[in-house]
């Protein structure tokens, strides 16, 4: 069986073959894989929702933006560790992409002994600072610092998931995921429902999940031997290596933290709604998280495919696989905005069973819908940009629209819509900003694509058959 597996979604080299069946095939085991990862999250909210109460869930939800800024370190390093892997392994370079997988592992290593050591400290001060009500901040900051402490076992499993998919291995990662978030779910009903830990069990479960992960991940790695080299030489970072990753990977991370002190400012607003109105956006973006795994799905997916192609010199082949991707991400959008907006309300049950979060989450659902298909375009038109090494205008693009425009756009309808019965507005602003923010990043995206300059950007430029003719 496990062979078939290995066979049908293991290590691809997809420049060759029809594009639309290598992403497909590349795609299913990593949006399981994703579906999967989104799991942790939601299960620690549906426990907590659930055993403890809509005060915990919001503690859970509260304490995300914090936690996603003190992230951009691994999504640097990720984002230009795959787009580089992916180009050296199109491109046959055996060499140069051994040193490239050797000194990512180091990075990670270093910028995950940074944060365990950092978040702790900022975690209380940061939550101050975010408004956050009395009943919520104790719970929140405790979830914060446990989660810390094992950052450096989420660092590795991400970091190294994204080396395997950039090397066309997409099932060892999933397989790996599925065994951990079984036991986290495991772990979250052990440590909350059994032995009431509350919201600190529902963070030891989850570091314990992913840290068991990283492990397998690791072991997968230093066992393709035939396809890179794995020593100790390698490992000691590259100059050269490191700062091309960097340049590749420092746009993508500074996109995180501006994503995340946006989402910081906006969490303030949030905050100051109430519990009910934290409660529902939690249990919103939780439903979100799954609904926006297909399109970054596509999105990995499209810059694995691109990096390949363009190392292999084969440009023809990337346009015609943005086409092919671009048609599966609006595709599948499609059908979960179908999905939510006949099923918004069912979704918010699994979470809670207080009658006004459940309707003013539902709301916040149908308000988001199509702005999904918006998604579907941004991210699989960036996936191509990316993979061809452009990371500074989907950067750029990500600025304008998280920064420009959602934010003061929340922070205006909140303050139009004040009245008596509404003192700091309508909680509705939060969802109306992001949904506009969402259509504008689509266009800007797609223009950009279309102008054409991000196929000049490969880090590689390898002689294309047309050129040897």
């Amino acid at each position: 069986m496990a062979g078939r597996l290995n066979k049908l979604f293991g290590a691809q080299d997809m420049t060759v073959g029809s594009p639309m069946r290598n992403l497909i095939q590349f795609s299913i085991p990593l949006l399981i894989g994703n579906l999967a990862q989104q799991l942790y999250n939601t299960v620690d909210s549906i426990v907590v929702g659930h055993y403890v109460g809509d005060s915990a869930l919001a503690a859970v939800g509260t304490s995300m933006p914090i936690m996603n800024l003190l992230l951009v370190l691994f999504v640097g390093i990720s984002t230009g560790a795959g787009i580089m892997v992916s180009q050296y392994f199109g491109a046959k370079d055996r060499e140069a992409l051994s040193k490239t997988i050797g000194t990512s592992l180091t990075l990670t290593l270093v910028a995950g002994l940074m944060i365990t050591i950092v978040g702790p400290l900022v975690t209380r001060p940061l939550m101050g600072l975010l408004n956050t009500p009395p009943d919520v901040f104790d719970m929140a900051c405790d979830y914060l610092i446990i989660v810390f402490l094992g950052m450096v076992g989420c660092a590795y499993y991400n970091i190294v998931s994204g080396l395997l998919r950039g090397l066309g291995d997409s099932i060892s990662p999933l397989l790996f995921l599925l065994l951990a978030c079984g036991l986290n779910i495991v772990l979250d009903l052990l440590f909350v429902a059994a032995f009431r830990w509350g919201v600190a069990g529902v963070a030891w479960a989850t570091i314990l999940a992913q840290g068991i992960s990283a492990v397998f991940c690791l072991i997968r790695l230093a066992r393709m031997g035939h396809v890179f080299d794995l020593n100790r030489r390698m490992l000691r970072p590259d100059k050269k290596l490191s700062m091309q990753l960097i340049k590749l990977g420092l746009p993508s991370g500074i996109t995180q933290a501006i994503f995340s002190l946006s989402a910081i400012v906006v969490q303030s607003l949030t905050n100051s709604f109430g519990t009910n109105v934290i409660a529902s956006s939690t249990v919103v973006m939780r439903v979100d998280g799954f609904a926006m795994m297909p399109n970054f799905t596509f999105g990995m997916a499209m810059t694995t495919y691109t990096g390949q192609n363009i190392g292999a010199g084969k440009m023809d082949r990337v346009n015609k696989g943005a086409k092919s991707g671009l048609i599966l991400s609006m595709g599948v959008a499609a059908v979960l905005v179908s999905i939510i907006l006949l099923c918004g309300r069912w979704l918010m049950l699994c979470f809670t069973d207080t009658p006004e979060v459940i309707a003013l989450g539902s709301q916040m659902l149908r308000i988001l819908a199509v702005g999904y298909i918006g998604v579907a375009v941004t991210q699989s038109l960036s996936g191509v940009m990316r993979g061809a090494g452009e990371t500074m205008i989907p950067m750029w693009i990500s600025i304008v629209t998280t920064v420009i425009v959602r934010v003061p756009i929340a922070y205006a309808i909140a303050y139009l819509t004040r009245s008596p019965e509404q003192p700091v507005g309508d909680p509705q602003c939060l969802y109306y900003s992001l949904l506009i923010s969402w259509v504008l990043g689509a266009v800007l995206t797609f223009v950009f694509y279309h102008r054409g300059k991000w196929r000049n950007k490969a880090i590689i430029q390898p002689v294309s058959e047309e050129q040897a003719v």
